[in-house]
């Protein structure tokens, strides 16, 4: 009956948004969103019904599945109420200038960091793959700030949550359906938002065309809208909202650059300076032995843009310890006798910034990360869920009986010594090199390299990816 009664309610309410769109087809064409002819009150029901519907829809099963989904679910929803607010300006204000633009669009950018850095605190959560499907689609709210072509945009990041939301849905489509119903309805709101978008605003935000000219913030919710006001601007403009990439102010940009933000997701080094190999410490002694003389000089900063008072940074003690349902293992140098024994089914691992060292996990635990670690072993008996591999060099893991699931992503330099039982295990890599899979053979180890590059073609109908060689 519960179930009938849900699909009754995901009914009438597609009823009414097909009631919408038939309105618009008849008396609205692209882009009345401005309050003309009734295009205001039309373009924000369609939008409310996004927030009726899916939205609505993704809140209820995120509360189902609790704890760090349903927390990230609240940040989520608290972004979107704070779109509204903004779009309502829009259909009655006027475009006010780049400078005031950006600052008027600066809240959205602040809420799309808050649910990317909620993530990135909780990389060892159950959860993770929940987080990062949201945490990697969430910039599509920044589709008010790209012009011309917003719809491709969004599908883009909608295309990136699908990579999360397909582990969510191996893990737990046979056991749980929870989650198969969270996947559904946070697909469905950025299915929904293009729709709304191609409806109202195909080539970019439409404003109003009369009434006043919008001002720089947001200083209070819309009529109806349930958002708080935001914080007080930063002290300086941020960068003007473009198509173009954005400009190379790295002090601006961390404080309100929302473009720089949407497209950078986790790519945030490609941000960084290129240094070519005579400018490398490592390769260049010279400059190492220079550097020495800065390194008994307190007062002088090492980073030119930073403040000159900052203390250096301090070096963090190590952890072995278990926290709540999170074994954390931190911070270890030249240490090759780590064990944890027996952990539970329910616990995960979390291996974060250890070099030179040595791990080994006894028994069964549900997952396990490896998270900006250097020359780092690991040896594990069975994973239920996924062994993860980032932003890490020279990894060495060995499996000793199961694991579904290997991901290495943004690592330099990874060995996987699979066992017999292992071998249907799926790997998936991004963004990584000096992937080799050894498979047992005999008494040894064949040795197979992971392909790094890849040859598309277009057969006609569709794209042909596969892996090819460099000729020579």
């Amino acid at each position: 009956m519960e179930m009938l009664v849900q699909r009754l309610e995901q009914a009438v309410i597609r009823v009414e948004q097909v009631s919408v769109n038939m309105q618009v087809s008849n008396g609205m064409a692209n882009g009345e969103c401005n309050g003309i002819n009734g295009g205001q009150s039309q373009c924000m029901e369609a939008f409310d019904l996004l927030l009726m519907g899916p939205l609505s829809e993704y809140l209820k099963n995120s509360r189902a599945i609790g704890e760090d989904v349903e927390k990230h679910a609240e940040m989520v929803n608290n972004a979107l109420q704070l779109q509204r607010s903004f779009l309502k300006m829009a259909t009655t204000h006027q475009e006010p200038a780049q400078m005031e633009l950006a600052d008027l669009l600066k809240p959205i950018s602040e809420k799309i960091q808050e649910i990317q850095n909620f993530r990135e605190r909780n990389r060892g959560s159950s959860q993770f793959n929940h987080l990062s499907a949201v945490s990697e689609s969430i910039p599509a709210l920044g589709w008010v700030a790209v012009s011309q072509k917003p719809v491709p945009y969004v599908k883009e990041m909608n295309d990136a949550a699908i990579f999360y939301t397909n582990r969510v849905l191996k893990d737990y489509k046979d056991s749980d359906k929870r989650h198969v119903e969270w996947v559904r309805s946070y697909l469905s709101i950025w299915t929904e938002l293009q729709a709304f978008i191609k409806q109202y605003h195909t080539t970019g935000l439409v404003w109003s065309k009369t009434g006043p000219i919008a001002p720089p913030f947001l200083f209070s919710p819309a009529p109806g809208g349930p958002c708080p006001p935001p914080p007080p601007p930063p002290p300086g403009p941020p960068p003007v909202f473009t198509d173009e990439p954005p400009q190379a102010d790295s002090t601006t940009a961390q404080h309100s650059a929302l473009f720089a933000q949407l497209n950078q997701g986790e790519a945030i080094t490609k941000a960084l300076k290129h240094i070519s190999k005579d400018q490398m410490t490592h390769k260049n002694p010279a400059l190492r032995s220079q550097g020495g003389e800065h390194h008994a000089s307190p007062p002088k900063s090492r980073n030119p843009g930073g403040s000159s008072n900052r203390a250096p940074p301090q070096k963090r003690p190590p952890l072995l310890e278990l926290e709540g349902k999170k074994w954390r293992v931190e911070y270890f140098d030249q240490a090759h006798d780590l064990v944890i024994e027996e952990p539970e089914l329910r616990q995960v691992a979390y291996v974060f910034g250890c070099s030179n060292s040595t791990l080994q996990i006894k028994g069964k635990i549900n997952s396990i990360i490896v998270d900006n670690c250097k020359k780092l072993g690991l040896v594990f008996d069975n994973v239920v869920g996924i062994m993860e591999v980032i932003n890490s060099k020279d990894i060495k893991l060995q499996v000793m009986g199961r694991v579904p699931t290997i991901s290495i992503n943004k690592t330099e330099g990874c060995q996987v010594y699979l066992s017999k039982d292992a071998l249907d295990c799926e790997i998936i890599s991004a963004k990584s090199s000096e992937m080799n899979i050894l498979v047992p053979q005999d008494d040894d180890y064949r040795e197979f390299p992971v392909p790094e590059q890849f040859k598309t073609v277009w057969d006609g109908s569709k794209l042909v990816t596969e892996p090819t060689e460099i000729a020579g």
